[in-house]
Parts: C-alpha cells; structure tokens; sequence
C-alpha cells in the first residue's frame, strides 16, 4: 500500500527533504509492529534534521519524525493488538530508523507505549518529546525534594515546547514559576500557563560569575551553554537544575563552585532512551495533571506539506508552543 512521508536524503547532489509517495515494501524490516500514524510532531531535534542544520540523521535516506502517535495494524508482538493506539518518543527514531513524519511506520514493540484511555492521539502529539521531556524534569524536581513552598522554580526556553509545558505543569503543583524568554510579547501567553513572573532571556545569556545571588530553588533548562552557567550560579544551597536543550549550544561554560560550595545538583533529562519506567510515569503524570485546555491552547496543527518550512522558523525561533502535524491532512 502506498503512503505520504517526508522524505530526506543527502547525497553527491547535496541535501533535500520531500514529501512523497512511498510503499509498504520501503519500510525497514525486521520491526513488530506497524502503524497507521495519525499525528507526529516537529521538535527542535526534528528541526535540525529536516534542514540539515545539525548531524541528527545517521543514516540515508531517512523518514524524520522522533515522535509519533496512531492506530496498531500489524503487530508480532502479543503486547500489542490491531487497533490499539499506541504513542512513540525517541529511541533513535527519524535519526537511525524511519521515524513517523510519515502515514505509516514500522518500528520494534518495545519503543511503543499504550496511550491512556483519556489521551487523543492529537493530544499526545501536542505534548510530544517536549512535553514528555518537561514531565522527566518536573518529575527529577519532586523527587530531589523540592517543594513548592520552598521558593522560585526557573524555566528557560519558556515560550518552546520543553519550557511551555513544563511551565504548566509546575503550576498545576502548586510552584512559583518565573519564566525566562526572548519574547516579552508572549507575556501574556506565559500568564496564562502559570507563569508567576517573567525575566528576559539577556539575563542570563551572557557570561556571569562562578557564584552569584542564590534565587532559584530549582530551574528546568531547555536552552544550554551560558544561560545554563548563570541558572547554576543562581541555584540555591542544595537545590537542582536539570538540563534537557542547546538551543543557545552544546557548551557548559561553568565553574564547580556551585556543586561544591552549594551543594547543587545538576540533573541530566534523557528522553531518547529513557526505561519505560520513566516514560509511564511522565505520561501518567501529563494525563493527570496537564490541562486539556492549555494544552489546545499551546498548540497549532499544520499538514504534512507545510512541515520543511515550519521546520526553518523552528531553528529561527519564529514559533511558540508546540506544533502537530495531521500526516493524512
């Protein structure tokens, strides 16, 4: 059977990314379970993929899309039955395997997660590996101990899929949330997740000192390099920053001060590969305490034709929120 995916390959000619028709038979074996794709999503690692800004992809050609939710076809594994909808994050799809910016996928039982009853398949892609990303870092925060009694929580990259919804979810808790962004005109938007306060991105992007003025007592980072330095040289005695972007870039230009003088820690968010564990208490956390509302509010839906040029205004941070992508629209 024949279906639309997105298409990227590089080769002598150089780079190109697609939307075209491809067959059942193209897609890779050796995989149990294939899907009828209802949404995927764009990410900033997708974003990179589908504009070659960055080497995600490891092989050629590929079909990108980290993220993916839709119906149960065909399925080897008992775990899974026709009909079923099922949600994937990461596991090196749309970078070393065919991903699901595309209306049919095929890909291993083990990366799958059973939706819950009361998620849509859109609503799982308007969380996505960012929203599933924010809920490892809140859930990292609650159980390093913080409270939401004890002080201030940062989020960087507010306005961005990571920052959007872990904003929310911190405030559906109970937390005092300051927001950093680049956008101050999205004040507005930033209010309505959550956000207690708002502090311009400036602040902490450029270089800073080793240790300074102690505020936050936990920080959700999405954007890497100085505005990371800054947030640690700003954490509390003992308190933690987890880290999960490099939007600002891949560099930590930091000093130890603030884990041995503070006793900070600094929590890594892996999302690619994280145990299934981890990924049912994030969706369980998202089902239970993720607004439904919010979450149509912080999300726009485009067809599969448009996803090349959204791709370009993600890495040229022209867009907020989260972005679905209705692969039959």
């Amino acid at each position: 059977m024949s279906f639309k995916a997105v298409l990227l390959n590089k080769d002598q000619q150089g780079f190109s990314a697609r939307v075209t028709e491809l067959e059942d038979e193209d897609l890779p074996a050796g995989s149990e379970v294939l899907i009828s794709v209802e949404y995927s999503t764009l990410n900033y690692k997708d974003a990179l993929a589908l504009t070659d800004h960055s080497p995600v992809v490891r092989q050629w050609p590929m079909v990108p899309g980290i993220d993916g939710a839709g119906l149960v076809l065909e399925s080897d594994d008992p775990r899974f039955l026709s009909g079923q909808r099922v949600v994937l994050n990461g596991w090196g799809a749309g970078e070393r395997h065919w991903g699901c910016l595309a209306q049919r996928a095929r890909v291993p039982a083990d990366w799958l997660i059973r939706l819950p009853d009361s998620l849509s398949t859109w609503a799982a892609m308007a969380i996505g590996t960012a929203g599933y990303t924010a809920a490892l870092s809140v859930d990292a925060v609650q159980k390093h101990g913080v409270q939401p009694e004890d002080g201030e929580v940062l989020v960087t990259g507010a306005t961005g899929g990571v920052g959007s919804i872990a904003i929310a979810l911190l405030a559906a808790q109970g937390y005092r949330v300051v927001a950093a962004t680049g956008k101050p005109q999205e004040r507005y938007y930033l209010e309505q997740l959550g956000a207690t306060d708002i502090i311009e991105r400036e602040e902490l992007a450029a270089p800073g000192k080793p240790l300074q003025k102690e505020r936050w007592t936990a920080v959700i980072d999405a954007v890497g390099s100085h505005t990371l330095a800054n947030a640690c040289a700003q954490t509390r005695y003992r308190g933690i920053v987890t880290a999960c972007g490099l939007v600002q870039g891949m560099e930590f230009p930091a000093s130890v001060a603030p884990f041995i003088l503070r006793g900070v820690t600094l929590a890594g968010i892996d999302s690619v590969m994280a145990p299934h564990e981890f990924r049912d208490a994030a969706w369980k956390r998202l089902d239970r305490d993720l607004n439904r509302e919010t979450l149509s509010s912080l999300a726009a839906t485009i067809p599969l034709d448009q996803v090349v040029g959204a791709a370009q205004k993600i890495i040229d941070g022209k867009l907020r929120g989260r972005l679905v992508v209705d692969v039959n629209g």
